[in-house]
């Protein structure tokens, strides 16, 4: 008996050429047993909305995209309690999760990974008891990079790309004193970002949190204290680089289950969190770890 696999992507992710890698996709999922069915989304909530009538038909869903689309996939699979496993064909900017994963940035060869059925449980962070994160929450400068930097300027420069588009955010620096709390202990510091994160990195920064675990039950947090320019330029340059990044003093770093930030004024750049590249609540927020939340297609 077949198994039933349901193929999600969004059109327009990235340089929008999935579309013609997803006949090949489809002969390696048929190859391994699964009868396809593939859905195109065509408007906002039109997949969330097909995973809630459809998704528990189904022995796999796969997601091509970014992050925001896995978001989206996953978040209504965890909804609407759909318990198969998902599989991930990176397709979007900013890909830093499948990256994380090792997925290859290849269509072909990520349904390849889904083909041979290896798959793993990983937690998931959560917001406010609600909506769900794959990769990242974070709030002000520099924590969307990713969508503000062109995608033929990417292409061409690569993450010299993301380099120049925080250079050009600088000047906009702003410190904002916010409270942290997590189980441990509650401090006030006066920061520019901070980022909770489930894998390694976030837009094109891979090594920012490098001994972080998608299957360790915790999350990196990571803030940057309100310092002088020429020190932050200096430490957005170890941010890019990964090198000794979180033993600098400017960082502010902790694995935990909880993370609670509230806001100690009010700042537009901080009015609202980023989630997987996409908008999220306004601060305070409360953020946690939901264990093994989601079994994934890993090579």
């Amino acid at each position: 008996m077949h198994q039933k696999l349901k193929l999600y992507y969004n059109p327009f992710s990235g340089d929008k050429s999935f579309r013609y890698a997803v006949d090949a996709c489809i002969h390696h999922f048929q190859k391994a047993g699964y009868e396809t069915t593939v859905f195109r989304s065509m408007a906002n909530g039109d997949i969330e909305a097909n995973i809630a009538k459809t998704g528990k038909e189904y022995d796999a869903i796969v997601v091509s995209g970014g992050d925001g689309t896995i978001n989206i996939v996953a978040n209504a699979m965890l909804k609407h309690e759909v318990a198969c496993p998902l599989g991930i064909i990176p397709s979007g900017t900013a890909n830093d999760f499948a990256a994380f994963l090792r997925i290859p940035a290849e269509p072909e060869g990520a349904a390849q990974i889904i083909a041979r059925n290896n798959i793993l449980p990983i937690d998931m962070g959560q917001i406010n008891g609600e909506q769900f994160f794959v990769n990242v929450c974070g709030a002000g400068l520099w924590t969307n990079i990713s969508q503000q930097v062109d995608l033929t300027v990417k292409d061409t420069l690569g993450k010299l790309a993301y380099y120049l588009k925080g250079i050009e955010q600088l000047p906009n620096f702003v410190p904002f004193p916010v409270r942290i709390t997590n189980s441990k202990q509650t401090v006030d510091e006066s920061i520019y970002l901070f980022i909770a994160l489930n894998s390694a990195g976030t837009g094109g920064f891979e090594k920012i949190a490098p001994f972080a675990s998608i299957h360790d039950g915790l999350l990196d947090f990571v803030a940057i204290r309100a310092r002088p320019l020429h020190e932050i330029v200096v430490l957005f340059f170890k941010m890019l680089t990964g090198s000794d990044f979180l033993n600098d003093i400017n960082v502010i770093h902790f694995q935990d289950r909880y993370i609670k930030i509230e806001a100690l004024e009010q700042n537009p750049l901080f009015h609202e969190t980023d989630i997987d590249g996409e908008t999220g609540p306004k601060l305070p927020v409360e953020i946690c770890v939901r264990p093994k939340a989601i079994r994934i297609f890993v090579p």
